[in-house]
């Protein structure tokens, strides 16, 4: 079967080793494992334009860019707000999405690939990077600020202090004891996202039969409405109704997906409703136009717990979209662009 040029993300789980920087991971959750060991993001870069607070990291895609030196390694780290009242409709404000990059040869890299094994591995202190950065102990994002009674831990905010202190730094200040190894109820669920090809599907028929069936039965209220009101729902039909069937058609093999990745492509909206057009989509500070790289699936927010009927964060699905250049900003996190779409509301 033909392949369609699309990568497809699965979540799968993985030894912590392999979720770390030397390894160039793609993965959800945890805290993020930088590519770049210098000019990392932080405050205020990583807030959220809504609400302000800190952003918490959702997942890494490690995308490198085939006969393109300054691209041998390359990363995009996707950034979300926590906080639910800040996902408005098709708001993409309270979403962060940075891009970084590195030749073959640099400075914090060996040339050679990594090994798939690495029994020597030995977890490093969470609160300082490899390269001497300060980190936040909670979320692992450039953090300056220092508890003040055992000077031992770095925090990017007080909001993450406050939070670390009420989970588990309350317990271990100025003890001499391990740190929890409790993950913060902060952090998404850390996982490895792999990929593999999709596989071209044939329409299928049945669906076809059920599109006529229901026109059928909608026939008999014909008589019932005004012609402006038919055209209008028919309009909404074509419109809307088709674009959801096809995102249903197109993931119904592989239903497990939480990303498709298709550098220079389109991707696969969930409405009709609040789809970019080219003005949409900012250049790049380079100066360069943006093109479609990957998009985030809704099933992500199922498996990251977060998937309820209460208040939480939610989106139809995320498309984010980069420099068509990958233009060389030095060890630079290059800000990219994304863009929420929600499912159409039900009337």
């Amino acid at each position: 079967m033909a392949e369609t040029g699309v990568a497809l993300g699965f979540l799968e789980e993985a030894e912590n080793w392999q979720l770390q920087s030397h390894q160039f991971p793609s993965k959800v959750g945890g805290k993020p494992a930088w590519l770049s060991q210098l000019d990392i993001p932080g405050l205020p870069e990583l807030e959220c334009g809504k609400c302000h607070l800190p952003t918490a990291f959702l997942m890494q895609v490690y995308a490198p860019i085939t006969g393109q030196d300054r691209s041998f390694h390359r990363t995009l780290f996707v950034f979300c707000c926590k906080t639910p009242d800040c996902y408005s409709r098709n708001d993409s404000r309270c979403l962060k999405v940075f891009r970084s990059q590195l030749p073959r040869r640099n400075d914090f890299y060996p040339y050679n690939p990594p090994s798939d094994e690495d029994p020597n591995w030995t977890e490093r202190d969470p609160c300082v990077h490899g390269s001497g950065v300060k980190l936040c102990k909670l979320c692992g994002c450039p953090g300056q600020k220092v508890c003040s009674k055992c000077h031992a831990v770095s925090y990017c905010s007080k909001e993450h202090q406050t939070i670390d202190w009420k989970h588990c730094h309350k317990k271990e200040c100025c003890k001499q004891v391990p740190s929890s190894a409790v993950p913060s109820p902060f952090l998404f669920p850390e996982l490895e996202l792999v990929t593999e090809p999709e596989e071209h599907q044939k329409e299928e028929s049945s669906q076809m039969v059920g599109d006529a069936q229901n026109n059928v039965e909608c026939s008999s209220l014909v008589d019932d409405l005004a012609e402006t009101e038919l055209e209008n729902m028919a309009m909404q039909e074509t419109e809307d109704g088709k674009v959801f069937q096809k995102f249903k058609r197109r993931i119904a093999s592989e239903p497990h997906q939480v990303l498709r990745y298709f550098r220079d492509g389109s991707p696969l909206w969930v409405s009709s409703e609040h789809v970019p057009v080219e003005k949409s989509i900012p250049h790049c500070s380079c100066g360069s136009s943006r093109i479609f790289e990957f998009q985030v699936m809704p099933q992500l927010l199922n498996d990251l717990k977060v998937d309820s009927t209460d208040a939480s964060i939610d989106w139809g699905t995320l498309a984010v979209y980069t420099c068509a250049d990958s233009c060389d900003q030095g060890n630079k996190y290059s800000s990219e662009f994304i863009w929420k779409q929600d499912f159409t509301e039900q009337k």
